[in-house]
């Protein structure tokens, strides 16, 4: 493994921020520093020419100071954790590949925190501070660089194991516990039952998959759930408030609630495409509608604030992309224009990690003529 130092992590008012937080646990922390530290998984040494592209690739963001120290003082290494790859790394490698360096089997990415006090900390004393640093949900703390080797430890892959219910709810209790399942007791009740009736054991694999499918971000089940609220049963879910809006004013809506995305009304316009038969290139005036997608991802973005908001917008763009791709494949020669996203934004509102939200909206172009699927196309074609 290489190690590579690279530059500064936080800006200097993120470093005020964290010694003020810092300093609540340990008033005795006169100084804090933070770089980034790279971790390179090689298949083999690299050559003078392969290191200097490395090095290059690796040299970004702000340059240090001639006369920054990085000695001195009691370090913490924050990393992805163990067993993860983190989406900075999966870029940085796919980046390093195609640049010509085919020994580079992954890069991962650190920050190593240098904190100055006096007396020093100590173990225990650091250690007690740490968690002010990192995102125990996505990151782990080091006390030695030299372990960060871990980052790229593989496991041999385990085989299914079957999970034996014979000792019914507590078996599944323990086997939830075990696993991280987060099951409901409702969601081992249909466990218990479907198995018995199926008359054998489920594998570790069925009931990963059962709990990833039928979470509340695959299936909605709370959102399309129905309500009883003080002991009278409401006519709506969650998801009938929110097409309320819709039902009693849909002027301007082409198409909602169906594509996982939605079109409104839009302005008449220009646009230049090649005609589908001669392939001449000319302008046409038409109705150019809009398309737009919103994805809400409170859930990811209250456990793990940075990762949360970019798995949101990531969301927002692959949904607003697939349903253009669908629409753009009944015209391609239109395709590209109705596909590209014109605006993205993510918001988030209050403190990421005391009240964590997220929103993220993207909008686009379309051709009137495929503001809508056939239902046929529809079915196929859901995202989720």
């Amino acid at each position: 493994m290489l190690q590579l130092t690279g530059p500064p992590a936080l800006s200097a008012f993120r470093i005020v921020k964290l010694l003020e937080r810092l300093r609540l646990l340990e008033p005795a922390i006169a100084e804090l520093d933070a770089r980034f530290m790279h971790f390179i998984d090689l298949a083999q040494a690299l050559t003078a020419s392969e290191q200097a592209i490395l090095a290059q690739l690796l040299t970004y963001g702000p340059r240090l100071p001639g006369t920054a120290s990085t000695e001195g003082g009691e370090r913490l290494l924050v990393v992805p954790r163990a067993g993860t790859i983190s989406p900075w790394s999966s870029k940085a490698t796919d980046i390093a590949r195609v640049c010509g360096l085919p020994a580079v089997r992954r890069i991962e990415r650190g920050i190593l925190y240098r904190l100055e006090a006096a007396p020093a900390l100590g173990t225990e004393r650091l250690l007690r501070v740490a968690p002010v640093l990192f995102d125990r949900m996505t990151e782990e703390v080091l006390l030695d660089p030299a372990q960060a080797v871990r980052l790229f430890e593989h496991a041999p892959p385990r085989p299914a194991t079957r999970i034996s219910l014979e000792g019914g709810r507590v078996a599944l209790e323990e086997a939830d516990r075990r696993l991280g399942l987060a099951l409901s007791g409702d969601e081992m009740d249909y466990l218990l039952a479907s198995f018995a009736r199926l008359k054998r054991d489920p594998t570790d694999v069925e009931l990963m998959m059962f709990a990833q499918a039928n979470s509340e971000h695959c299936r909605h089940k709370i959102f399309n759930a129905r309500w009883i609220i003080d002991g009278r049963p409401r006519d709506e879910s969650l998801f009938d408030m929110i097409r309320y809006t819709h039902a009693v004013s849909p002027a301007g809506v082409l198409s909602a609630y169906r594509d996982n995305a939605a079109v409104i009304a839009g302005s008449r316009g220009e646009r230049y495409f090649p005609d589908p038969a001669s392939g001449i290139y000319g302008g046409v005036v038409e109705p150019i509608d809009i398309l737009m997608k919103v994805e809400t991802h409170n859930h990811p973005t209250a456990i793990s604030p940075f990762p949360g908001a970019a798995t949101g917008s990531g969301g927002e763009i692959a949904v607003g992309r697939a349903l253009a791709h669908r629409l753009g494949a009944r015209n391609h020669d239109r395709g590209s224009d109705r596909r590209r996203l014109i605006q993205q934004r993510v918001r988030a509102a209050g403190d990421l990690r005391l009240l964590p939200h997220l929103r993220a909206t993207g909008a686009g172009r379309l051709a009137a003529a495929h503001a809508r699927l056939p239902q046929a196309d529809h079915d196929r074609g859901r995202c989720r």
